[in-house]
């Protein structure tokens, strides 16, 4: 969708998976599937304070640390070069955090041992999510070398300009390779990271830029929506049930509401311009807890989980139509079926093309997992974790009082790559 995040935090349709939307959405144009690094995956919104600090003292590799193996340990190869346990750990960590602020603070660790509808627990679908994150980035830069595309030298440098400034905030350097080591991170592995971003935008312009013969038209993406269910509506809701308990409201109640949604309708049936009338009537009369951050409407698609007879009556409108009344388990709406730009739209389809070709990639060349893979066990791995990061945000505060900082800076967001669109 458009402005979807990509991958790490980002290779998450298998976490987000695990909470869909229900009912009618919290979703309109420009929302996000999935969730943006820095703001995201880190958020550093999770209470540390609760959390046993680890003794960093005799810490030398955090991944050995938090999950049993050396950062180096090889974990997979694709088409025989070696994938490190550092990258997979940081993308689990990532993964974890991004379902984790899914719940605003009220959930410190994910059901680990709980089964998804496919039968994988949690702990198996959060890890091979971190593998394939990993697979992909790696895709990414064999790719790129293949095509005889060199990565940007900034990618380097500007790692290096982060751990300078940072250096200059705590005045300590070991606090400062503490705050990577929280995010499972090293600088040669978030040099690699950038390194692939910028190669993503060289592939991705060479493949499908406007130049290319795969830049995919108007006519291309439409079809791309329209074979993903995807439509875009506005809707006026009179709700007849308690928006607390989900109770049904008094009989005498839902009437009056009843009434109202056919006044309304009336009212826009006998309009000059139905469909001004219609977003005046919507701000003044509908229910919609969503209205205020999807005043253009919502998007869906057709994965996504609506309220029986939302998406049928949605689906029988021409682009421009006003349904009639139209009553759901949550009420009485009035659905105005809006146009879909294909501008908005066409970066999602490129960058599943991007995603397909680096899948094909990973197929023609073969993935192979080590034992090693087998090893790791992402709840005890997250424990450890959370008790090392406990002990580097103390170090935090600590520098920050030191040095005179009022706010200190918190583990969320540092060091963490920069992001391309997917």
């Amino acid at each position: 969708m458009k402005n979807m995040k990509r991958f790490g935090a980002l290779a998450l349709a298998l976490v987000l998976a695990l909470s869909a939307l229900t009912g009618c959405g919290q979703k309109g144009p420009g929302s996000s599937s999935t969730t943006g690094s820095s703001s995201g995956s880190g958020s550093g919104s999770e209470d540390l304070s609760q959390t046993a600090p680890m003794d960093l003292s005799e810490v030398t590799d955090p991944y050995l640390a938090a999950a049993g193996i050396s950062g180096d340990t090889v974990v997979a190869r694709l088409g025989g070069e070696d994938i490190f346990a550092a990258e997979l750990l940081y993308w689990l960590n990532r993964n974890t955090k991004t379902y984790l602020d899914q719940f605003g603070g009220m959930v410190d660790t994910p059901p680990w041992t709980a089964e998804l509808d496919t039968g994988v627990t949690v702990a198996d679908q959060m890890k091979e999510g971190a593998m394939d994150a990993a697979l992909f980035y790696r895709s990414l830069y064999q790719l790129g070398k293949g095509e005889n595309l060199t990565p940007d030298a900034s990618a380097a440098s500007t790692v290096d300009k982060e751990y300078t400034d940072l250096m200059l905030q705590m005045g300590d350097e070991s606090v400062v390779q503490h705050m990577y080591w929280a995010q499972m991170l090293s600088r040669e592995l978030l040099v690699y990271l950038n390194e692939c971003f910028d190669l993503y935008g060289q592939l991705q312009q060479l493949y499908y830029g406007e130049d290319s013969e795969s830049y995919p038209t108007d006519a291309e993406v439409m079809s791309w929506l329209d074979q993903g269910g995807y439509f875009r509506v506005k809707h006026i809701l009179l709700m007849t049930i308690d928006q607390v308990t989900n109770d049904p409201l008094d009989e005498a109640v839902i009437a009056e509401k009843k009434a109202t949604a056919e006044d309304l309708l009336a009212q826009l049936r006998a309009a000059e311009d139905p469909i001004s009338l219609f977003d005046q009537l919507m701000k003044e009369y509908s229910e919609d807890g969503g209205l205020a951050t999807n005043p253009e409407g919502y998007i869906f698609n057709a994965e996504d989980s609506l309220v029986g007879g939302f998406r049928e009556a949605t689906l029988e409108l021409s682009v421009g139509e006003i349904s009639d009344v139209v009553e759901t388990d949550y009420g009485f709406h009035i659905m105005l079926r809006l146009p879909i730009d294909p501008a908005d739209y066409r970066s999602s389809v490129i960058s599943q093309g991007m995603e397909e070709r680096c899948r094909q990639w990973q197929e023609e060349k073969g993935v192979e997992k080590t034992a090693a893979y087998d090893q790791i066990d992402p709840a005890d791995f997250w424990t450890k974790l959370t008790s090392l990061q406990s002990t580097v945000q103390a170090e935090i505060q600590a520098a920050s009082s030191k040095n005179g900082y009022k706010h200190p800076l918190k583990l969320g967001g540092l060091g963490d790559p920069q992001e391309f669109t997917r």
